[in-house]
């Protein structure tokens, strides 16, 4: 059982407190789904990103399985690592498609729990689905420590391969944050060459803007895999839901997180 790392910190401990919050995230939200094959969404605190993050949410679709692509902030386990132990979250307990982690096995993708143990990114977006579609689907939590083009392009073939020859209906989930610490208008800025290679589906430009600008995406690696898998089922178009910033919250606008919710259809 891989058990809440971040509850109480990021998002509220108690289920009742949790659902309070995701029902505030939601709040003037339609929730109005979408036939969405990929999605970018936030993982800082619900009070920061909760509501960019819901915007993804409020569009999506029921899947059997949502495979879930997250950084790995902590250096803990394997480069690519895939968790198969059940993971419990204030809301209950959700089940890893095992089918499609076995179908990994040789790969590039270890199967380890040390790389998820601590890790938030991954972690955050679970109460989101739960609220949305109670315990009722499978996920694939797929923590990349190594983020280079060709290791995410490597994993979202991998991923894609599997779900094309499963025959499941599977939604990717990339967990990214956009530019970090940087002033409201910079952030901004950057964030919007990023986003605009994203909404082209360009995993190269993504690299290039990336580089060029220094920018501190956490999630360059999970967003590429992302937008490889949903490529390769047939995505074609990428549209930004809402763009914002920890200060908007906060108040200081010196030195601010990004925050975007992107969907791939």
């Amino acid at each position: 059982m891989r058990q809440p790392a971040v509850a109480g910190q990021f998002y509220p401990l108690r289920p009742e407190n949790l659902e309070k919050e995701l029902k505030q995230c939601f709040e003037g939200l339609e929730i109005r789904e979408r036939d969405i094959l990929g999605a970018v969404c936030p993982h800082a605190g619900y009070v920061y990103s909760g509501r960019v993050a819901a915007h993804v949410y409020a569009a999506l679709s029921k899947a059997d399985t949502y495979v879930l692509f997250g950084p790995n902030h902590t250096g803990y386990g394997s480069p690519v690592s895939v968790s198969i132990d059940t993971w419990k979250t204030p809301l209950g307990s959700l089940e890893v498609d095992r089918e499609l982690a076995e179908g990994l096995s040789g790969s590039i993708i270890d199967m380890d729990e040390l790389g998820h143990r601590y890790e938030h990114s991954i972690e955050v977006q679970l109460p989101f689905l739960q609220y949305r579609f109670d315990q009722d689907f499978r996920i694939l939590p797929i923590c990349l420590g190594m983020q280079d083009e060709e290791t995410a392009t490597e994993v979202g073939s991998l991923i894609a391969n599997l779900v094309s020859k499963s025959g499941k209906k599977v939604t990717f989930i990339a967990s990214s944050d956009f530019t970090h610490y940087q002033p409201a208008n910079l952030a901004r800025e950057t964030d919007e060459e990023i986003i605009e290679a994203i909404l082209n589906l360009d995993v190269s430009g993504i690299y290039e803007r990336l580089y060029r600008r220094n920018a501190s995406v956490c999630g360059y690696g999970p967003i590429s895999a992302m937008l490889t898998a949903s490529k390769k089922l047939g995505a074609t178009r990428a549209e930004l839901l809402k763009y914002s910033n920890s200060g908007e919250v906060s108040g200081d606008m010196d030195a601010v997180v990004g925050y975007a919710a992107i969907v791939v259809e």
